[in-house]
């Protein structure tokens, strides 16, 4: 099983649950958890191969899928009988709460969507193209700086850049064979939820930065009735670092807006 750490404020509380990105690990929302601890109970994971869920079941895994990432993170509410939470993601943990959401709609009280990735621009199919050509010959580390500096090129964004490469050193090759061949077979997938809106409360939360996923998600809201999008000024990708005082007050406010209704 995954990985997980739990806070827990009282048998009655809602729980909030955050699934970070690839290359990452639960140490991203160290800037949530004292904030979101003292109104709910929070459960922080750690994805597959990341920060310290890498035992020998995921050695022996080939390929993954948004399936089988996804049934990770159910196992563990089963583990814990969390019957419905709230989620929080990051970047590439959008599509795995969406996933998610998409299977198991009654787990799902509402979700939050930071960094969005529901499309990925010319630049970021070239990109994956490029990585899918060279990930035998190049060091991983160097082609996730690379993508790294793409998304996050800003000076302002250097914090968060930094912690998501420093994260991506504690993987190795082969994880990041098998998480980037995920990822550049994620088209579909995305070309399925902006067509099909999830009829669950969901707020896009994105930095007024983040050139290359904010202006698909602002076309996609336009769409989906059950969704609304909030841009943060002066962000990158990576709202939930860039500007956390910010993105906790917004997120913590959506939630209670649900539990009042």
């Amino acid at each position: 099983m995954l990985n997980y750490t739990t806070y827990i404020l009282s048998p009655d509380a809602e729980w909030v649950t955050f699934v970070h990105g690839a290359g990452g690990s639960s140490s991203i929302w160290y800037k949530q958890i004292r904030a979101f601890k003292e109104k709910f109970n929070v459960l922080l994971i750690d994805l597959r191969g990341h920060g310290k869920s890498k035992s020998n079941v995921y050695e022996k895994a080939k390929k993954y899928t948004f399936k089988v990432i996804s049934d990770d993170v159910v196992h563990v509410l089963d583990f814990l009988k969390i019957k419905s939470t709230h989620f929080v993601g990051i970047s590439l943990g959008t599509i795995i709460i969406r996933e998610i959401a998409e299977r198991f709609p009654t787990r799902a009280r509402s979700m939050v969507l930071g960094g969005a990735v529901m499309k990925l621009n010319l630049r970021g199919q070239i990109l994956m193209r490029l990585g899918a050509f060279f990930k035998s010959v190049i060091p991983y580390l160097v082609l996730y700086r690379l993508f790294a500096f793409v998304i996050m090129p800003k000076k302002a964004h250097r914090a968060s850049r930094n912690l998501f490469i420093n994260e991506a050193k504690k993987l190795y090759q082969k994880e990041f064979k098998r998480w980037f061949s995920l990822i550049s077979q994620v088209n579909p997938i995305l070309s399925f939820f902006r067509i099909k809106d999830s009829g669950i409360r969901t707020l896009y939360i994105m930095g007024e930065e983040d050139h290359m996923f904010l202006p698909s998600i602002t076309k996609l809201v336009n769409n989906h009735s059950s969704s609304k999008l909030v841009v943060i000024p002066n962000c990158g990708h990576v709202v939930n670092v860039d500007q956390p005082a910010i993105f906790n007050r917004i997120v913590i406010d959506f939630f209670s807006q649900k539990a009042s209704t």
